[in-house]
């Protein structure tokens, strides 16, 4: 089994030369200690972590799962050893507040650490990811006794954290959430419920789990609108910070997955559990979406994550396997026959999920800058800044964790067919790869619900179209920069007309939901992917400018490098990217295809 190696090259062409990562620290308060060397010296540590620690882990994890005795969960074999190695390296603290023990650093260097490990090794990355989440959802709405109580044990990494939502009659549909939380004389709550689905609800990592906890209050309103969120420690804390009596909260048992199954996934059953007030009475939906912004931008991380690891496995394997002979004539001579590499199909597949990962990635690194903005000004207490910040990254989130994770599936698939047989085989690791990614389209919101929450929410809704408009027109601006360049010429002409197109089939999805209200759940997840391929065709006009630029006036990486990129961005542009207008085409497409059959005759069994 191949092991994985951090695409450092990539992501430092990304975050130095496409978007400038050097001159945004810069003006950030946060970024006062993200100087060049030191951002290339934790970049570089983090790949060694990555590659040396955490996917050796990889395929053990899958083999070994997470196991449940006497109401303890247990996590695989080294994962104990390298989560202490994670927690000395004072990674959990990266971009955490100073205050609380933190290194201070920007939000987006938690991402490109994220990345790495994600693409190493998701399961793993999963306990950290969750306590991140808990975190922020602390640090934005908790009171300053809640701060100081969890906020130094997480950001060490001492405590882990989750955050408990799903339950066994809803899941997107929060509104059903049955959860009670029964006042106490001491300020406290008694919290009784289940809750399933639980990503790291119980394991052996870390000495406490604190649980985020969505519930309802005596008397509350119906709906969603009478949901309060709660800290629900697994062990209560102690005056002097440390670990005290165990709580009411327990693991019932494991779900037994198709993938991630290092990761654990619990029931979690709160039996009168005493948990803490978080945020208002009934606004818990509010102050819970800090978590899930940030769960779903990670959660796009494995779309790029699985591209990447699946395509440099397959490009390896590729170069090594040998079938037949190229139709244009012997490549390889000398050997009984050509590599997979020199066949145009391969070459398809290949170069399909290099454009994803790559692509993918431009579009997180691009995101996550709008991120650094939105924490800088939540600092400062600059709420108008907040909003605006958090408007535009609302846009992008949906994009981000749709496209991004259905494309990821669609890579990790290819991988399996680079491999042909194979890839069915476990000992290779492509299946893993494939059986791990598949549940991205799915938790923190499925692609329907993130395409319900671009086109239904941000677009229609929220800003009656402004948000396509604002970002198409950064979109077109740079397109026309780059319309007298040869090279770049024939891109930046597709661009402009997509763009155009955009806000055009924005108008048009509105105007027909004025007379078919279902019009946009039926065109949702056309909008979703036809906005992704457009997202992306504009990450890769930028990075052809910049290398194309690099080529003329030089640059720091070799000339291959530059002319790749370049042929990239074409082949994504010519092969890729005319699938957005199947999309076009079939969000217009009218709702009596899909609703004129009744329910009860959609299937005709004996």
């Amino acid at each position: 089994m191949p092991q994985y190696k951090a695409p450092l090259r990539d992501m430092k062409f990304l975050m130095n030369d496409v978007f400038d990562y050097p001159r945004h620290y810069a003006g950030l308060s946060s970024g006062e200690n993200a100087t060049p060397d030191i951002v290339e010296a934790i970049l570089n540590e983090c790949g060694r972590f990555c590659e040396e620690e955490l996917s050796p882990l990889y395929q053990i994890g899958d083999e070994e799962g997470c196991k449940l005795e006497n109401g303890e969960v247990t996590t695989p074999k080294g994962f104990k050893e390298a989560y202490n190695q994670y927690v000395m390296g004072g990674w959990q603290g990266l971009s955490a507040p100073e205050e609380f023990g933190g290194q201070g650093l920007p939000a987006s260097m938690g991402l490109f650490k994220q990345e790495m490990m994600g693409t190493a090794n998701w399961s793993f990355a999963m306990y950290p990811g969750l306590s991140l989440g808990a975190m922020n959802t602390i640090y934005l709405h908790g009171s300053e006794e809640q701060k100081q109580t969890y906020l130094v044990p997480l950001t060490e990494g001492r405590w882990g954290g989750t955050m408990c939502l799903t339950e066994p009659q809803c899941g997107t549909d929060l509104g059903q959430v049955k959860t009670k939380a029964e006042p106490q004389k001491d300020g406290s709550y008694k919290l009784t419920g289940t809750k399933i689905f639980i990503s790291s609800g119980d394991h052996d990592l870390t000495e406490n789990i604190v649980h985020i906890v969505l519930a309802r209050l005596p008397g509350a309103p119906a709906g969603t609108r009478g949901i309060s969120l709660f800290i629900v420690p697994k062990f209560l804390p102690t005056e002097d910070g440390g670990v005290g009596e165990r709580n009411g909260v327990n693991c019932g048992s494991l779900e037994k997955k198709m993938g991630i199954k290092a990761s654990a996934t619990c029931v979690m059953n709160f039996d009168d559990a005493t948990g803490y007030l978080i945020g208002p009475e009934n606004e818990g939906l509010e102050c819970m979406f800090t978590f899930m912004n940030t769960a779903r931008i990670g959660t796009a991380i494995q779309g790029v994550g699985p591209a990447e690891l699946s395509y440099q496995w397959a490009l390896e394997y590729a170069k090594d396997r040998r079938s037949m002979r190229a139709l244009s004539g012997k490549k390889e001579p000398d050997q009984v026959a050509d590599s997979l590499i020199h066949h145009a199909d391969v070459r398809r597949m290949l170069l399909t999920q290099k454009a994803i990962a790559e692509g993918g990635r431009a579009m997180l690194y691009y995101a996550a800058k709008t991120a650094d903005h939105m924490v800088e000004a939540h600092t400062t207490n600059d709420e108008k800044a907040v909003k605006k910040h958090d408007d535009k990254l609302g846009f992008l989130t949906p994009i981000l964790k749709g496209f991004l994770t259905e494309l990821g599936n669609e890579a990790a698939n290819l991988g399996m067919q680079v491999f042909g047989g194979h890839g069915y085989i476990r000992e290779h690791g492509m299946e893993q790869i494939a059986r791990d990614t598949r549940i991205a389209t799915l938790y923190e919101g499925t692609t329907g619900i993130q395409a319900l929450d671009l086109l239904g929410r941000k677009v229609l809704l929220m800003t009656q179209g402004g948000a396509v408009r604002e970002f198409t027109l950064k979109v077109a601006n740079f397109a026309r920069k780059h319309l007298t360049n040869r090279t770049l010429r024939p891109m930046a002409v597709e661009l402009l007309k997509l763009t155009a197109q955009w806000n055009l089939l924005t108008v048009r999805v509105m105007l027909s939901a004025r007379k078919d209200r279902d019009v946009v759940s039926a065109a949702a997840y056309d909008f979703l992917m036809y906005s992704g391929y457009v997202s992306m065709a504009y990450m890769w006009l930028r990075q052809a400018a910049v290398a194309t630029d690099k080529l003329e006036n030089g640059g720091d990486e070799s000339e291959a490098f530059y002319q790749t990129k370049i042929s990239t961005a074409e082949f994504y542009y010519e092969r890729l990217l005319p699938r957005a207008q199947s999309h076009a085409t079939s969000m217009l497409s009218p709702t009596r295809n899909l609703m004129q059959i009744e329910a009860e005759n959609l299937a005709f069994t004996g």
